[in-house]
């Protein structure tokens, strides 16, 4: 069951936006060897606006995501893709629909 998530953003520096955007779509295969991260999307809300949803059952899942692979890789590369530091929201999930 989903409990909780994150919602990250990220601004791409400018010229930084494709790069940003295959840095992200990299990411899948780190998270999907990730046994408590129950989804993962990485967004684009504008051209240079990106983004992470990510849902878990549980916030010792969260954290475990959080101290992973994924995170340690963006935030080794933020100073050189991002405009400023990324936004990292932890939520709480009222309700969901899965397949």
């Amino acid at each position: 069951m989903v409990n909780c998530g994150l919602l990250v953003r990220l601004n791409a520096k400018p010229g930084k936006e494709d790069e940003l955007a295959a840095f992200l779509r990299g990411g899948l295969p780190i998270v999907s060897g990730e046994p408590a991260t129950i989804s993962w999307y990485a967004i684009q809300m504008a051209p240079s606006v990106f983004g992470i949803f990510d849902t878990f059952s549980d916030d010792a899942g969260r954290q475990a995501h959080l101290a992973g692979q994924l995170a340690a890789a963006l935030m080794a590369k933020a100073p050189d893709l991002l405009a400023e530091p990324p936004t990292i929201e932890k939520i709480d999930v009222l309700a969901a629909k899965q397949s």
